[in-house]
């Protein structure tokens, strides 16, 4: 039902997006850095429910306006094109501090932590663009069952996020400690993320095949 090279295609996004700079990242590791590895867990159970709600909400909705009019698939798409360009353009410019710089943040509760890591997530742009711009393009209207299909590539998002999320909270300390005596190393993630998402954003922007409408 869903093509290997969708999956593919919704892992590779997924891994630029999360692996690039972002409010998530930001709240996760400023939690674990300054609170500890508890807390930076319990702020990610909060993200990884802001996941699932973006997951249900945007497939609801999404399976049933593609269906009745598939000439948005263009206009979604070059929409999740320009705003690949624009966090290529984030991760390559010059200049920007680190995520893994230590910053002084007081302690909260778990509950807050909770709270806030399910805020953080819901309120970020950049997810919300993922799920109503780019891993809808790789639903194959053809091939029916769209509403499974975006259940589908939905939750290979949320495993590649969550998986990586985890491995830098349970790091970030390591990290920060690393990143701060070899600044190239950091430089050198930046300029990696940025090329794959900038190379994933032409190639969307120069497709311009037009799905048909299922049945």
């Amino acid at each position: 039902m869903v093509e290997t090279s969708a999956v593919l295609g919704v892992v590779t996004i997924a891994l630029g997006m999360v692996l690039t700079p972002g409010p998530n990242m930001i709240y996760l590791v400023s939690r674990s850095i300054t609170q500890g590895r508890r807390a930076g867990v319990v702020s990610l159970g909060g993200v990884a429910v802001g996941f699932m709600v973006y997951l249900l909400t945007a497939n609801l909705g999404l399976s049933v306006l593609f269906v009745a009019v598939p000439e948005l698939y263009t206009v979604i798409k070059l929409a999740g094109a320009l705003y690949l360009g624009y966090l290529a353009w984030n991760a390559l410019r010059p200049g920007g501090a680190s995520v893994f710089a230590p910053q002084d943040i007081p302690h909260d509760s778990p509950r807050k932590l909770f709270t806030m890591g399910l805020m953080t997530n819901l309120l970020n742009p950049k997810i919300a663009i993922m799920y109503l711009s780019l891993i809808p393009q790789f639903v194959d209207l053809d091939a029916g069952h769209v509403l499974l299909q975006g259940f589908l590539l939905g939750a290979c998002q949320i495993v590649v996020a969550v998986s990586v999320n985890l491995s830098i909270v349970l790091a970030a300390g390591s990290i920060a400690v690393f990143l701060a005596r070899r600044p190239v190393w950091l430089k050198a993630q930046r300029y990696l993320m940025g090329t794959v998402l900038g190379a994933l954003a032409v190639s969307l922007a120069v497709d311009t095949s037009v799905p048909a409408a299922a049945g």
